[in-house]
């Protein structure tokens, strides 16, 4: 691939996440108006609207928020671990050495975070929401990123891009081991099984979407009886998807030509030829299924995807989860120590987090700074780095089962993630270069 045919993907990628963020702020926005309305008893009741199926006689149902939080949720996990995968295997992850700068930071940027929040909040039910600011929301860090347009140096893009997605690694793995109550070893020797099934359906280039769809749903389903929250079967069921093409280029060329020449040897080709003409039609099938072979699996569903969840789960999420009522209750104790948790590790724990631990890694030789990128640049990065919203939402709702407490930490995270995020567009609008030519793109 080329660097134009680069440049216009990864373009077109943060365009996209751009114009997810406002739509994403359109459904928050749209949750708290509603939850604070005369039609309040409405959002709620859609909300806890049941849905379900009834199998050998029982009966499985979630209210309609949880479907979005614990089924559409586990496709945006899906397609974070596309992303992972891709940055591990061919992107600014695959060698220690690319790594270490993204990787560091990241570190930095959930480890301070998460001791400042410990600092206010070390006893108690309140203790639990440590995880809450360690989270950065890719789609509105980088749509904030993409509005300064060409200012941007690509290296600036591709390391919060990467810092983002080693962040949503981090809070993956945190949410399988610290906000699991209690874990149910035979579902979880089920969801293995599936796991299986499943890698041996990719392995073997399993043509019938069915043999990959079933699995894929027992995985999930197992997870969500074994204790462990069941949106980590997108990552997992992600990880195991090929981010390179399935055969080698050479065999594919070979193939091409091949039943190319045997497609005109067949006889004239036209429209109504092919219902008729069985080796024209068997060797149009064999040209579309090799350059089926040629397209990397993981790279066609994570963009496929990402508008499905850029524009349909998120806003869906940010509606069924934004809704906090502002009331008596809520307000009594507010700010309380959860915010202040949540609003110093964000706000200022992320930029802490992100430039120490970058500078640790740049001065001791272990990275070096991205091309066309300086330390001004890093510090406006990190300071886009604590807009938690969705990540840090999603974290709040397993931290606490108090729900003063949720709507306390969501409430934390709307005026952190906007803080940042005003606080990270002055920084940058001041230390960007103006002069689009100065870029190295």
């Amino acid at each position: 691939m080329n660097n134009n045919t680069e440049k216009s993907l990864f373009e077109r990628f943060l365009h996209s996440q751009a114009a997810g963020s406002v739509v994403l702020i359109l459904a928050a926005t749209t949750a708290i108006v509603w939850a604070n309305s005369s039609w309040a008893e409405l959002y709620h009741n859609l909300s806890h609207l049941n849905i379900g199926i009834v199998f050998a006689g029982k009966t499985y149902q979630m209210g309609l928020a949880h479907w979005v939080k614990d089924g559409l949720m586990t496709i945006f996990f899906f397609v974070v671990g596309l992303e992972i995968k891709r940055e591990v295997v061919l992107g600014e992850l695959s060698s220690l050495r690319k790594a270490t700068l993204p990787i560091m930071a990241a570190a930095g940027g959930c480890i301070v975070p998460a001791f400042i929040y410990y600092a206010f909040n070390r006893t108690g039910d309140v203790a639990a929401g440590w995880g809450i600011p360690m989270a950065t929301d890719i789609a509105f860090a980088l749509g904030i990123l993409a509005l300064f347009g060409k200012r941007v140096p690509i290296g600036l893009k591709v390391f919060l891009t990467a810092l983002a997605i080693v962040d949503d690694l981090m809070a993956v793995v945190v949410i399988a081991l610290f906000y699991t109550a209690q874990i149910h070893f035979n579902s979880l020797i089920a969801a293995g099984i599936f796991l299986l099934l499943f890698f041996f359906a990719v392995h073997y280039q399993a043509r019938r979407p069915g043999l990959y769809l079933i699995p894929a749903i027992g995985v999930w389903a197992s997870l969500m009886f074994s204790g462990i929250h069941a949106t980590v079967a997108g990552v997992l069921i992600a990880l195991l998807i090929p981010v390179k093409s399935v055969i080698d280029p050479h065999i594919f060329f070979d193939n091409i030509s091949m039943h190319m020449k045997r497609l005109k040897e067949s006889g004239p080709l036209t429209r109504d030829s092919l219902v008729f003409n069985q080796k024209q039609w068997e060797s149009v099938e064999h040209i579309y299924l090799t350059a089926e072979d040629m397209i990397p699996p993981g790279v066609y569903l994570e963009h496929y995807f990402h508008g499905v969840q850029a524009f349909i789960i998120l806003p869906l999420f940010a509606l069924f989860s934004a809704g906090v009522a502002f009331n008596a209750e809520t307000l009594a104790d507010f700010p309380g120590t959860v915010t202040l948790g949540i609003v110093f590790g964000l706000v200022f724990g992320k930029q802490a987090g992100i430039l120490l631990f970058s500078w640790l890694a740049i001065v001791t030789g272990m990275a070096d700074m991205p091309r066309g990128v300086r330390w001004s640049h890093l510090w406006g990065a990190g300071i886009l780095g604590g807009i938690g919203f969705t990540m840090s939402i999603f974290i709040s709702e397993l931290a606490f089962s108090s729900q003063v407490l949720v709507d306390e930490a969501k409430i934390s995270i709307f005026i952190a993630s906007l803080l940042a995020g005003i606080a990270g567009y002055s920084v940058l609008k001041v230390v960007l270069p103006r002069d689009k030519s100065f870029v190295e793109t």
